[in-house]
This record gives C-alpha cells, sequence and structure tokens, in this order.
C-alpha cells in the first residue's frame, strides 16, 4: 500500500480545511466525518472509488414513526437507521432520541462507529439510528410506544448477526429491553442478541454501565503517561464539559485515580471549585436536582469559561462541535479527550495542534462502550457468562493496544493521533474490501 503524507498549511500544520457552517448540527458532522476520511485516504493512498465506497453508507433507511400520546393526540416524528458499512463484521451502533437526529447525524455517527471498530480490533461494521423526540417531554409509555413503533419499522434490518443497537443519547438499558422484546415477539422466540446494554436480568454484560466512561479513563490516563510523560495522574486538573451519562462517570473515575476534578458543566450551568469538587456530592446533587447548576459547594461559571479553563485536561463529553475555530484559541488545556463523537471541528484540530495541545480522538477515547457491548454480544451467543473483574481486564487489554498502535504511528510518521487512529481504522477496514472482494 503507497504510503504519502497528509497536505501541511503553511505553517506547516498539517491538513485541516476550514469548517463550512452546515444548517444543522448533523450536517456539521457528516462534513467532519467524511473530511477525516479523505485525509485518511490521502495518506493512505486509496483509489477514488474505494474512497468514494467508503464514504457512501451501505443502507440508509428513514421512516415515519406515529406515536398515541396520553391525551389522545397523534404525533408523528421521524426516525432514522443507517448501516454504514458491513465489510468486518455485522452493523453495531447506538440509538438515539434528540430531536435534533437527522439523517446526517446518524450517517456521520455510523461512520465513525466503522472506523472506531476496526481501530480497536472488533468485527463489526458500524451503524447508528434515531428518533427526532425530546425523551424529556414524553410519558414512560409514551417512550414505550416510540420505541416498540420505530423498531418495528426498522426491524428488516435489525438481528444478532445483522445490526444490533445499543444505548445512546436519550436512551438507556429500558430502551433497549423493549426492543429486545419488540425483536423477539417478532421472531417467535427470545433473541437476547439483538441489542446490547441490556438490564443484565436479560442478559446484559456486567460492566457494561458506565463501559464509555472507564474507557475515557483509560485512553485518559494513557494519554498522560505514554504521550504527556506524566508519572502520575496525581493532581491533574480536569474540566468535563457534559456531566451526563459519559461525563459524570468519566468525572468519578479520574477522581479516583487521583485526579483534580475543578469543573464541570451540563445543559443547565457549570460549576468550578479549583481546589477540586467532591465528584460523589455533585452527582448526587444532578440527581436530585437534575443539573449541576446551583450546587452550594462551588462557584457558578459559563459553559463558554469552562471550555476555556487553565488546566491539564479538558473532557467533552456531550455533543459534537463545542470546540470550533472561534474558541480553540482560547483552550489552555494540555489534554483534549473527546469522550463525545464529534466535539472537536477539523479547523478546531488545526488550531489546537498548532498550539500543541493533544487531542485523543472520540474514535479511540470513547471506544469503551462498544468494546464492552461487544463482549455482551459474545457472551448472548454463546449462552455464557463472564465476571465483571473479566470483562474489565478485556476492556483494559483492548484499550491500551489501541491506544498504543495510534500513539506509535503518531510518533513514527509525525501525526496527531486523530489522524494516526483514522489511518489505523480506515486501513483495515479498507483491507477487508480488497480481500472480500466486490459482488457480482
Amino acid at each position: 500500500m503507497t504510503i504519502t503524507d497528509f497536505p501541511t498549511t503553511a505553517s506547516g500544520v498539517r491538513s485541516p480545511i476550514p469548517d463550512h457552517p452546515a444548517p444543522t448540527p448533523g450536517e456539521r458532522a457528516l462534513a467532519a466525518a467524511r473530511f477525516h476520511l479523505a485525509e485518511a485516504s490521502r495518506f493512505l493512498g486509496l483509489e477514488d472509488g474505494l474512497h468514494h465506497m467508503l464514504a457512501t453508507p451501505r443502507r440508509s433507511l428513514t421512516v415515519s414513526v406515529p406515536v398515541r400520546r396520553e391525551d389522545g393526540r397523534l404525533e408523528v416524528v421521524q426516525g432514522h437507521r443507517v448501516q454504514h458499512n458491513l465489510s468486518r463484521g455485522p452493523a453495531k451502533g447506538g440509538i438515539r432520541f434528540h430531536p435534533d437526529t437527522d439523517l446526517a447525524e446518524v450517517t456521520a455517527l455510523a461512520m465513525w462507529m466503522t472506523w472506531k471498530c476496526a481501530l480497536v480490533g472488533i468485527p463489526y461494521g458500524g451503524a447508528t439510528g434515531g428518533v427526532a423526540v425530546d425523551p424529556a417531554t414524553l410519558t414512560t409509555r409514551e417512550l414505550e410506544r416510540v420505541t416498540r413503533r420505530y423498531v418495528n419499522e426498522i426491524l428488516p434490518l435489525l438481528g444478532p448477526e445483522k445490526d444490533i443497537p445499543a444505548p445512546d443519547v436519550g436512551t438507556d438499558e429500558q430502551t433497549m429491553a423493549w426492543i429486545m422484546d419488540t425483536y423477539s415477539a417478532n421472531a417467535g422466540y427470545s433473541a437476547p442478541g439483538v441489542v446490547t446494554g441490556k438490564p443484565t436480568a436479560l442478559g446484559g454484560s456486567p460492566g457494561r454501565a458506565g463501559a464509555t466512561s472507564r474507557g475515557v479513563r483509560i485512553a485518559a490516563l494513557q494519554a498522560l503517561t505514554r504521550t504527556l510523560g506524566a508519572s502520575s495522574p496525581e493532581g491533574t486538573t480536569v474540566a468535563v464539559q457534559g456531566f451526563g451519562k459519559v461525563g459524570a462517570l468519566a468525572a468519578q473515575y479520574l477522581a479516583d485515580a487521583g485526579c483534580r476534578v475543578v469543573a464541570v458543566s451540563d445543559a443547565g450551568g457549570a460549576v468550578v471549585r479549583p481546589s477540586g469538587l467532591d465528584v460523589a456530592a455533585l452527582r448526587a446533587h444532578a440527581a436530585e436536582t437534575g443539573t449541576v447548576h446551583g450546587y452550594r459547594d462551588a462557584d457558578a461559571l459559563s459553559h463558554e469559561e469552562l471550555l476555556e479553563l487553565d488546566v491539564d485536561m479538558l473532557v467533552p463529553a456531550a455533543l459534537d462541535g463545542v470546540i470550533t475555530a472561534g474558541n480553540a484559541p482560547r483552550v489552555r488545556a494540555r489534554l483534549v479527550v473527546e469522550g463525545a463523537n464529534g466535539p472537536t471541528t477539523p479547523e478546531a484540530d488545526r488550531i489546537l495542534a498548532g498550539n500543541g495541545v493533544t487531542v485523543v480522538p472520540d474514535i479511540l477515547a470513547n471506544a469503551g462502550g462498544v468494546i464492552v457491548s461487544y463482549l455482551e454480544w459474545v457472551q448472548n451467543t454463546q449462552a455464557y457468562s463472564w465476571s465483571a473483574g473479566e470483562v474489565e481486564v478485556k476492556l483494559r487489554d483492548l484499550m491500551e493496544n489501541a491506544y498504543r498502535a495510534v500513539a506509535d504511528l503518531a510518533a513514527e510518521r509525525d501525526l496527531t493521533l486523530r489522524q494516526a487512529a483514522h489511518a489505523i481504522g480506515v486501513e483495515r477496514v479498507a483491507e477487508a474490501h480488497r480481500i472480500r472482494g466486490l459482488y457480482p
């Protein structure tokens, strides 16, 4: 395979094109995903036809989802499921319920999932789905109706050997239980392997809850020691943007490892305490009130100020596109660990690299969730179960091996960690395409 260099700018910083504002966040995410693929394709010397095939989803399905509200009103929302690539195995990816969900967004997420699975060495292709609905506005019964009707509409795509959904933004293990039951009712037998992230009572894996956050911790600690040369995480200052399903536990795990979490934010506000937050107490406050805002043992600050704090590590763990060309010059963290998908735009990447900021990319940093989902699926297909300790060891080994491969390639070829991660993931998928050939 011919290896060429990434293009450079006049300043010597590699690659990125300027941000191109898009009408929706999803279109912005898809533009970024396509940019990273194009960059990796140039580095790997991929022929144009193969690049185009990798840039094109294998299947995209858009469906109408009618839902009967408790007051008798009938509403119709839109749902999607995109299978980006199937060359390395069945499709795998989350289902999100969020009002901004659109086809462009789930296409970008499915593409990132393809590279993520290849990078960490698990035999899946990438997929993602979602429904454009705000779960906070629905009762439990309405959520169940939305879930079951959406699943019924995309049913031809699903199956333990075809496409295995998992929780994402706005969904959880209860959502997965409804999906499993809907699929099983149609199949005529119980099929626990059709989803991952289920309750353990239905075949969910010990250790699946919090796996993405534990992966963030592993990647962060690897970056501190292998990339920044820190002898210990003790005293490392951390700011976490997004104190939700991933960010709250990531903050807790980093604090448990010896880091000093000084600031966090969620949709309701942001708080800071330079001497360090009591993360467990803050999580209890957020569980009780629904937000970190108003936590009495910290001071308030704005969302923008949190991203620009003078800390060692910044963990963006909410939605995409939060670090942009506009605020990247003011990011003072030495290390950015992406708990969310696509939180840094390509132009922001260029600016951060030029300022000496190390970015651990999303397809590496937040891969813990899909790794343990894979382990859950393996257990379901074998009707077998590992202990939480065994799952943790397997998670750590896969994360550390992937980080080592990315860091080594980055050092060898003078790349950023994102460029190296995409080069490895894209090359593995491209190689699978070549070996399998083109049918017919």
